[in-house]
């Protein structure tokens, strides 16, 4: 990779596809203290939550017969408080838990790994490939797991359908055959998947602009990234409905940061032909599928993006995977922490005492947005050209973006550079006018400004308030999220 792949929205609209000629309509306001780390970790985010605010103002403009795509203002502040949203998530004043105790770092025989098992089914499966009891204490853990080498867990724990990754640096991971194979990847892989006749929507009137408006979206995703991209499509208006197995419940706390705007409800695709039949009859009407899902662990239900496009011409996939459906690791699983410790970015943010970490789960995050763009962008493009259409990011693909070049090397000094470049961008004019620099500055401290309370089923919510904005959009969700698998597998 180059400098020029260094995480820009230009890059990131580029890579979707997007008229370059439409980032004259995108402005930011840039905020020194947000998401400060030694990687362009700030840059990152604002760059996907950009290519996606703009897909969703091109979307508008089109769907509303616009002479001009609305403007589009990007504020560091609401990106910031975005990216950590779920930390930022109170329920009738309760915090939620973001890792249980057994996902961590563990020091090992030669050096690093880390865990992850926040799931009851995950927790047994580490357990056991450690040949560890069920309730084994985490001083138990830290002792088996110091007596062998980081590696050889690595192995043992995946083997059992665990989690666990190695801590790697990015020298290491470059030459690693996944990190080769992610490293000559897109950005997000996007492309045609059979011919269809154009996608018919209404056109669109009223006041806020819903781009989405009309959109019927099948939800199968979990944890954070994919949610985030299907949260993202709610907000603009389109009809979610996140579907889950009966015996897999989401986190509670995490259902709840990722619901706003959505329905949920439970189909068992395994067990009987009714719950079968009635997906079946919402994939007849719905215009996207997107599923986070580890690769081909759909397959046998039919639904491939082959499959999809074979019974729904015309439809979007977007799938989400952590190491990309590619290379040795392209059917595992993995989480935000696992991809950031074997792609480097832990060794990077950490010290030679210990491993480190980005200051959100921003792989999670700016690849959910980067999923949501890709959808919207290929909805377009699909209301001109036809066809079916299948959009592709990947956890890893994002870090790869994030220490894209020498960025490694250089993070504190590129987010130094940014915020003088942000100085100098300020003292001029450059409203209207396309740069990741910034039309504004200021100072990120108090998120005050971007949460919002709201009652539910749940109780009283604060939430951080969604940061993709355009001149005439929606600045909330429609509806607060509901307890998880309580609505009707029905469209609206």
């Amino acid at each position: 990779m180059t400098h020029s792949d260094a995480p820009t929205t230009e890059f990131a609209w580029t890579a979707l596809g997007g008229d370059p000629r439409l980032l004259t309509r995108l402005s930011t306001v840039v905020r020194s203290g947000a998401l400060e780390a030694r990687l362009p970790v700030r840059e990152l985010a604002r760059a996907c939550v950009g290519a996606c605010a703009l897909a969703a103002a091109e979307m508008g403009a089109r769907r509303a017969g616009l002479a001009e795509v609305p403007e589009v203002r990007v504020d560091d502040g609401a990106v910031a408080t975005a990216f950590v949203s779920e930390r930022h998530l109170l329920v009738d004043g309760r915090a939620p838990v973001a890792f249980a105790p057994l996902s961590r770092f563990w020091r090992t025989a030669d050096g690093w790994v880390r865990t992850h098992a926040n799931y009851p089914h995950h927790r047994a499966r580490l357990l056991g490939a450690l040949g560890l009891p069920d309730g084994a204490s985490v001083e138990a853990v830290a002792g088996c797991l110091a007596e062998r080498p980081a590696v050889e867990v690595e192995d043992a724990v995946y083997a059992a359908g665990g989690l666990a990754v190695a801590l790697r640096t990015p020298e290491e991971w470059a030459r690693h055959e996944q990190g080769a194979a992610v490293a000559g990847q897109p950005l997000v892989e996007r492309g045609a998947l059979g011919s269809a006749v154009p996608r018919r929507l209404p056109p669109l009137a009223g006041d806020p602009l819903s781009p989405a408006a009309g959109l019927r979206v099948l939800d199968l995703t979990r944890v954070i990234a994919g949610p985030v991209a299907t949260r993202t499509l709610a907000l603009l208006g389109a009809d979610v409905l996140r579907v889950d197995p009966p015996g897999l419940p989401e986190l509670a706390d995490q259902h709840t940061d990722t619901g706003f705007g959505k329905r949920s409800a439970t189909l068992d695709l395994t067990a009987g032909r009714h719950d079968r039949q009635v997906f079946e009859e919402l994939l007849a009407s719905a215009d996207v599928v997107v599923t986070g899902y580890r690769p081909g662990a759909l397959d046998r239900f039919g639904l491939s993006a082959e499959a999809l496009a074979e019974r729904r011409p015309g439809i979007v996939v977007g799938q989400l995977s952590a190491w990309g459906a590619y290379g040795p690791w392209g059917g595992r699983r993995g989480f935000d922490s696992l991809v950031q410790v074997a792609t480097g970015i832990a060794a990077v943010e950490g010290s030679e005492e210990k491993p480190g970490a980005l200051p959100a789960q921003a792989l999670d995050h700016g690849t959910g947005y980067l999923l949501a763009a890709g959808v919207l962008r290929a909805v377009t493009e699909g209301l001109d050209e036809g066809g079916t259409r299948f959009v592709r990011p990947a956890l890893a693909r994002t870090a790869a973006w994030l220490t894209a070049g020498d960025a490694a090397g250089r993070g504190g000094a590129t987010a130094e550079a940014s915020r003088s470049g942000a100085t100098a961008a300020a003292s001029g004019s450059s409203e209207g006018s396309y740069s990741d620099s910034g039309s504004a500055e200021a100072s990120y401290g108090d998120p005050a400004p971007w949460l919002a309370e709201a009652d539910s089923a749940l109780g009283r919510l604060r939430y951080a308030l969604p940061p993709v904005s355009f001149a005439g959009g929606p600045g909330d969700w429609s509806r607060p999220p509901g307890p998880w698998g309580a609505d009707s597998p029905r469209w609206v």
